[in-house]
């Protein structure tokens, strides 16, 4: 079973992302081991969660 994300880390730079090891930054277990995943608050910001895949919310009246 999948491990849950932490959604707003303290440090996320310390931590690679890629798999449920979440291994330090500097000791990769898994990949080539010569970059670590980005969390996603470190790729889109702070209000990362607030985004969806849809693009914007629409309004009732542009689906008429």
């Amino acid at each position: 079973m999948a491990k849950v994300i932490a959604l707003h880390p303290k440090h996320p730079e310390r931590i690679c992302w890629g798999c449920d090891k979440y291994c330090p930054a500097h000791s990769l277990a898994c990949g080539n081991g010569s970059e670590r995943a980005m969390h996603p608050v470190e790729l889109f910001g702070e209000d990362w969660l607030e985004w969806s895949m849809d693009g914007p919310a629409r309004s009732k009246q542009s689906e008429k």
